[in-house]
């Protein structure tokens, strides 16, 4: 076993440790993951409730700079847009023609933060916002790419240890 591989065991076993400590803070604070959404326990979204801020309070513990700069970070909404349009046609050109499973936009567009009763109206906003373009900005349509023009290769050398001639002989060989 090559020292990558066994850092690469170890990461899977902490992986597995951590998934562990997540669920017992989950359930310490009352919300579990169902079908892709967060659901509360009874009672939680009540205490929710009582700490959301109004939008004046809110706005009076905000730092000039985080309001001033607001504008400029929802400017980037026209070439999220474009940029999700443009990911949609490319799949639907590309992977179609080649084969390629298309990314499924529910998987990666998920909007249940603004659900969360402790946030008012701007936050939960602000939330969706990212959420989208989170969404937008997945690299799964990049991974797919990727795996389709070098398969195999790519998943042999999972790290890193790229070798030159074993890619162009797979690539020009077969």
């Amino acid at each position: 076993m090559t020292r990558i591989e066994a850092l690469a065991g170890r990461i899977v076993r902490l992986q597995g440790e951590l998934d562990r400590e997540i669920e017992k803070r989950r359930d310490t604070l009352g919300w579990r993951v169902n079908e892709g959404l967060v659901e509360f326990q009874a009672g939680i979204t009540a205490k929710h409730k009582r700490l959301r801020l109004g939008v004046g309070a809110f706005l009076g513990r905000s730092s000039i700079a985080t309001v001033a700069t607001a504008p400029v970070i929802y400017s980037l909404i026209v070439p999220l847009i474009i940029l999700d349009a443009w990911a949609s046609l490319y799949q639907a050109i590309c992977f179609r023609a080649y084969g390629i499973p298309r990314v499924e936009r529910s998987r990666y567009l998920l909007y249940d933060r603004g659900r969360l009763r402790y946030l008012n109206w701007i936050e939960a906003f602000n939330c969706a916002f990212c959420e989208y373009a989170n969404g937008v900005i997945t690299l799964e349509i990049s991974k797919r790419s990727t795996y389709f023009n070098l398969g195999e290769w790519v998943t042999q050398n999972q790290y890193g240890e790229f070798d030159g001639e074993a890619f162009y002989l797979k690539t020009f060989q077969g």
